[in-house]
């Protein structure tokens, strides 16, 4: 869950990254989300609240909560027994406009019991060209501190760096361009302090069965990411968007990423969107499902996680949102949105090892789907 929980924080700041120089609304944010599938749900509740003043500054804080309880396929397979936590984020930020640049600043703390990561970042995003071209670029640093329930002599830590740049440019009133790239690097104890990769008993005999030992990862990782998306503005109150994105690492995984996006308005007050998102990956170089040999050597690097593996996956995600004008003294507007994902994914070469009747390697592929639910309530004032 790690890596998602990073992909989403690259999310939240890329997202930044993409205002031009004015000021986000004053609003607060009440969102429940849950995920289930693969036999790992996590839910909980997350908190944003913005204010501004003097039309200049911008502050904002969110809290966000994921209760894991997890049974997954790796859990199972390896003898484990099912485990839940909680981990808990805090972040908070500001923001300050001059003229056409607006220049961003914030610290997010992440903890569970395993895991803590402290971030500090900022953004900085300038108009040219009449207001019709954007340029953003943005830092992040994140010290990260790995542990292992109940071996209290076991310390990681990770140093994590994230340089961005985006820019935006209005083709015509009704089209709009995007462009985007991305270097992360990471250096320290990257790998998974329970997880297990499996070899031969007896390479001569694979019925023989097989045994597990600790994953060894490289200590370093960097990759790059592309990224283009086209949004066309249609003559009904609709638009549809585009996107592609390109991922390469130096651990050989490469990824595409393609999307489509409709979004429509109904009436005054609803607003529908459906997105479709597809994604591949080529495995790292040192992923195997199943290894010949136990490793001798410490630089061997073996690994065995399914997000390391050859797979693609596809989601299906529905959003409906209302929202209208409000009375009260210190509020606007609110809205109520309603978003269901659905993503489906298949490994070409992870198996499922609940099959215990069947040759090492042998196995029938793994896949599962999962589905992910957000309900969000907001209020500008």
């Amino acid at each position: 869950m790690a890596a998602t929980r990073r992909a989403w924080a690259g999310l939240v700041l890329a997202a930044g990254l993409a205002q031009g120089a004015i000021l986000p609304e004053e609003r607060g944010d009440a969102m429940y989300h849950r995920y289930d599938g693969g036999g790992v749900t996590v839910d909980g509740p997350a908190v944003l609240v913005r204010k501004n003043f003097e039309e200049t500054y911008s502050l904002n804080a969110t809290y966000y909560v994921d209760n894991v309880s997890s049974a997954s396929i790796d859990v199972i397979t390896t003898g484990a027994s099912p485990y839940g936590e909680t981990r808990t984020e805090y972040s908070l930020g500001g923001d300050y406009l001059h003229d056409k640049s607006i220049i961003g600043i914030g610290y997010s703390n992440s903890d569970e019991s395993d895991y803590t990561s402290d971030t500090w970042y900022f953004n900085v995003s300038q108009d040219f060209f009449g207001d019709l071209t954007t340029l953003t670029f943005g830092y992040s640093q994140s010290q990260d501190d790995v542990y292992q329930n109940g071996n209290p002599d076991f310390a990681g830590n990770i140093d994590r760096h994230n340089y961005r740049v985006g820019l935006s440019q209005v083709i015509t009133p009704e089209l709009i361009l995007s462009l985007g790239y991305e270097l992360v690097t990471d250096e320290g104890y990257l790998n998974n302090p329970y997880r297990s990769y499996r070899y031969l008993t007896n390479p001569q005999d694979p019925a023989a069965g097989y045994q597990f030992a600790q994953e060894v990862y490289p200590t370093t990782h960097t990759s790059d990411a592309a990224a283009l998306r086209l949004m066309y503005y249609l003559n009904w109150r609709a638009t549809v968007g585009a996107s592609y994105r390109y991922y390469t690492d130096d651990w050989g995984i490469d990824g595409n990423t393609f999307a489509l996006t409709y979004t429509h308005t109904l009436y005054d007050n609803w607003i529908f969107d459906i997105e479709y998102r597809y994604y591949e990956q080529s495995a790292a170089n040192f992923y195997s499902d199943l290894f010949q040999t136990p490793s001798q050597d410490s630089k061997d690097y073996r690994g065995r996680d399914k997000e390391l593996s050859n797979f693609n996956d596809q989601t299906l995600s529905l959003q409906l949102s209302y929202s209208r004008p409000v009375s009260y003294r210190f509020a606007d507007r609110a809205a109520l949105s309603m978003r269901w994902d659905r993503i489906w994914f298949d490994y070409e070469d992870f198996r499922n090892l609940e099959d215990t009747a069947a040759i090492p390697g042998e196995e029938p592929l793994y896949n599962f789907e999962a589905d992910i639910y957000r309900l969000v309530f907001t209020l500008w004032y």
